[in-house]
């Protein structure tokens, strides 16, 4: 029993922690690296080319591509942990339960349910809206978008993984309760970023935030068995990098990604090379 509560002590205070490590640290190094200069001068030739909106489509659409060829053969794997992983931990946890932490946990839980996240995005969307005024359709489209897009991904991948579900709950591969807190969660923070120009301090503290909210999420959906401790890892790893590609289209789509300089590069070197003898 008190192990039970020192795991979800450490659900929340192992992504506190780390989240800002890596920002700060592998986050940034990859920020201004090779292949970050590289796919800034690629997004930029096509926003060049097909503009801002398709870009932001297309990015969307590759990303989401992209997400399902990585996470199908994790989920493969998760599903031959089943007997190995999932079914000791599940058994474990039962036996261990208490019923005032345990209605907590269904309380939380909740969080990650479609029908309140619905809500929270109709909210968000029509907010940023009213406060982006001339382009209020920047906000209203791309955060409406959040939900379908994790919602198809995650369908997708769970249709290919096809694990099924612990006795005790309807939970699949992977972790769609997760996922659906960082899209949102994280859709909300983004658009605050650009709303108010937060700096990166700021922008670092909102991530953490929505990841300390996702990760304690896996906790409880393991805690009320409605997910395999793999479907919950897989969540944890699911969310964050769909979220990426969809933030990066976010940011196109707004103008703030590449920069209006990067956009021209791809053209003046393009003069340049035809200047050349």
């Amino acid at each position: 029993m008190v192990l039970l509560y020192f795991i979800a002590a450490l659900s929340v205070a192992v992504p506190a922690v780390a989240a800002p490590l890596l920002a700060y640290g592998p986050g940034r190094r990859l920020a201004r690296g090779r292949l970050a200069t590289r796919t800034r001068e690629a997004v930029a030739g096509l926003v060049v080319t097909l503009g801002r909106p398709v870009t932001a489509l297309c990015l969307l659409l590759f990303w989401g591509a992209v997400v399902v060829a990585v996470c199908w053969p994790l989920g493969l794997l998760a599903h031959s942990l089943e007997d190995a992983v999932d079914w000791p931990v599940l058994l474990w946890i039962t036996d261990r339960r208490t019923p005032g932490f345990e209605d907590f946990n269904w309380f939380y839980t909740t969080l990650g349910d479609r029908d309140p996240l619905k809500k929270v995005v109709v909210v968000a969307a029509v907010g940023f809206a009213v406060l982006w005024r001339r382009r209020f359709w920047i906000p209203l489209v791309a955060i409406l978008a959040s939900f379908p897009f994790e919602q198809y991904v995650q369908a997708i991948l769970a249709a290919m993984v096809d694990r099924g579900h612990p006795p005790t709950g309807l939970g699949t591969y992977p972790s769609g309760g997760i996922a659906r807190i960082v899209m949102t969660f994280g859709a909300v923070a983004l658009f605050a970023a650009l709303t108010w120009r937060l700096n990166r301090r700021w922008q670092v503290a909102l991530g953490t935030v929505v990841l300390v909210m996702a990760s304690y999420e896996g906790y409880s959906r393991m805690y009320t068995e409605k997910h395999w401790l793999t479907d919950v890892i897989s969540g944890l790893m699911f969310g964050p990098i769909l979220f990426l590609g969809y933030a990066v289209a976010v940011c196109v789509l707004a103008g703030r990604y590449p920069a209006p300089a990067a956009e021209k590069a791809p053209a003046v070197g393009k003069t340049a090379e035809m200047a050349a003898p």
